[in-house]
């Protein structure tokens, strides 16, 4: 029977258990948790099923697998408190932090451990995640392949070289922003043509949607869909020209390159 630990009960932790629990890959009886805030973690456990402990190292002494889900700048103390119970239990920890690369995660917790490094996004709250997986040199196949399974459970998943994560959290990590923005946008413009916001709202993200679920299931290229969608003199490659004619495309490229340097120097 394998216990799974959290240190941390955050929405996206709270969103893992969920999944683990909803998709039959773990009983809630076999989770344990720990928060700073006691009557978080009590409330948490008696509504979902999980065990809540009293302490971080308590969860890390339990745990088969550990997954430490509280913000990059608590891992130091984190760390101080269940660095003896993780070398001497030698669990497979599994870190959701951004900016703690598989190599600050040994030096904080231990060398000789199991480390995997997963970057989930948001829309992982509803099961709609794309998460991205890499683990270290100690990790087995099968290590790798229980945190594959375990993230599936909130969305899709990508084993990647640690080298590629920076893109990776540019296109699936702050991703989900840009298109917030782009679905605001096409809402305000039909606004402007009187139509209410909620309204447009809603059309719009459909509209995006489904355009998102046509090209994951269609063996055609994102350009092969836009040409079929447009029609000679028709509005939709006026529409097409008017965005290019303001850089749409390098605009998108632009931000993609920004975040991905941000990324990297936050991780320096």
């Amino acid at each position: 029977m394998t216990t799974v630990g959290f240190i941390g009960i955050g929405n996206m932790a709270s969103a893992i258990i969920a999944g683990l629990i909803e998709g039959g890959l773990v009983a809630a009886s076999d989770i344990v948790v720990s928060s700073a805030t006691k009557s978080k973690r009590e409330e948490f456990a008696e509504r979902t099923g999980v065990r809540a402990l009293d302490s971080n190292a308590q969860v890390a002494a339990e745990s088969d697998v550990l997954v430490v889900a509280v913000k990059p700048q608590m891992f130091a103390g984190v760390a101080a408190e269940i660095r003896d119970d993780l070398a001497e239990n030698q669990p497979l920890v599994v870190s959701i932090a951004a900016g703690l690369s598989l190599a600050d995660l040994a030096d904080l917790f231990g060398h000789g451990l199991r480390i995997a490094r997963v970057m989930p996004n948001v829309n992982s709250r509803i099961g709609q995640g794309m998460s991205a997986v890499c683990a270290n040199s100690n990790s087995s196949e099968t290590d790798i392949a229980s945190v594959v399974t375990a993230f599936e459970s909130i969305g899709e998943v990508v084993t990647i070289p640690e080298a590629q994560f920076s893109a990776f959290t540019a296109i699936a990590g702050s991703s989900p922003a840009f298109a917030f923005l782009f679905i605001d946008a096409l809402a305000r413009g039909a606004v402007a043509a009187g139509m209410p916001k909620a309204q447009a709202t809603k059309i719009a993200a459909q509209a995006v949607l489904g355009s998102a679920a046509l090209v994951k299931s269609s063996q055609s290229s994102p350009w092969d869909l836009i040409d079929q969608v447009c029609s000679p003199g028709g509005t939709t490659v006026a529409g097409l020209l008017s965005l290019e004619s303001n850089a749409f495309l390098s605009t998108v490229a632009d931000a993609v390159k920004a975040t991905i340097a941000r990324d990297q120097e936050l991780g320096k």
